[in-house]
């Protein structure tokens, strides 16, 4: 089978960012430490592949990946194609030597976690780096092609994250060494009690939350992402979804109506569909009403995340109907 892109479902889970983010601070506190004390801080062959659950998710996937890219790969005991995929991504974890983690998730075992990721079949590779899932291929695909992926994903993490891997020592035993809880950074109140709020239904005290952040600090990745996700949930709620459907379906060049509509796929999880609503919006129309609609997409860009690859699809489409 070649492999093919999935498709993940619903926005980004805002306390899984903060969590990644987080992670990433720790982590570039225990490289520094590492440096400074000569090294050290290497991990034993047995850490490269784990067996992973819905109960230690977060710390072993999401926030290892701060540190590695962590490579997912879906199984189950009944599954054939599983049988020859999952011993040939547990070779490729030894043979990388550090430069990825492959996390193996039993989805008999952890139904909410193959929901969340949008598996419809298995076997099914994903990736997370720093806090960030990445589609990569569905079924066994020949190990070239697997290589030039896991080659891809790593030249990714490393450009655009930092990520170098982790170093292994064949002769360690025993557990990796602990993380020492990094300080508290200057925002993280703030953020806490946009992620509280939005928990509690509250997002006008998240909007406010996430731009009291970005109005010190405009650059800050995580409360752009947060404020992004809490003003599109501001824009559905109260919504008719049946009238706004009813709407779009029948008003094809009216903006507002498609630009509605998007936010409502966007929210049930149809990332391709709302992009495309867009794409078709900006090429059928003019003026203000091309404008509205573009600067829509690039809004719901941010908020699905600049490297996830049906943003940088939706992109090329944009570029085409503008120019």
């Amino acid at each position: 089978m070649q492999p093919r892109n999935m498709s993940m479902s619903g926005v980004v889970d805002l306390a899984a960012v903060k969590a990644a983010q987080e992670a990433k601070s720790k982590a570039e506190q225990a490289r520094a430490e590492q440096a400074r004390q000569g090294g050290g801080g290497a991990v034993p062959p047995s850490s490269l592949v784990i067996d992973v659950s819905e109960a230690d998710f977060e710390s072993a996937v999401l926030q290892r990946s701060a540190e590695v890219p962590v490579v997912i790969d879906f199984w189950a005991e009944w599954c054939e194609p599983c049988k020859q995929l999952s011993p040939l991504l547990e070779r490729l974890a030894a043979e990388y030597s550090g430069r990825f983690v492959l996390a193996k998730i039993d989805v008999d075992a952890n139904q909410m976690l193959m929901q969340q990721f949008g598996v419809q079949g298995i076997p099914a590779v994903f990736a997370v780096v720093a806090g960030q899932a990445l589609p990569l291929f569905q079924g066994a695909a020949p190990e070239e092609q697997i290589r030039g992926t896991i080659d891809q994903l790593i030249q990714v993490a490393e450009e655009r994250f930092g990520l170098t891997g982790i170093a292994v020592d064949p002769e360690a035993e025993g557990e990796a060494p602990v993380v020492e809880e990094a300080p508290v950074g200057p925002y993280d109140a703030l953020l806490e009690a946009a992620v509280q709020a939005l928990d509690a239904g509250d997002l006008d005290g998240a909007v406010q939350a996430y731009k009291n952040v970005l109005s010190d600090d405009p650059g800050n990745s995580e409360a752009k992402l947060g404020l992004g996700q809490a003003q599109l949930l501001q824009r559905v709620q109260g919504l008719d979804s049946q009238q706004v459907r009813k709407d779009a379906a029948e008003k094809p060049a009216d903006a507002q109506a498609q630009i509605a509509a998007a936010d409502l796929d966007l929210v049930g999880g149809h990332v391709e569909d709302a992009f495309g609503r867009l794409v078709e919006t900006v090429g059928r129309t003019a003026g203000e009403d091309r404008n509205a609609a573009r600067v829509r997409l690039l809004e719901l860009f941010e908020v699905v995340g600049a490297d996830d690859p049906r943003v940088t699809t939706a992109r090329t489409a944009l570029a085409r109907v503008l120019f």
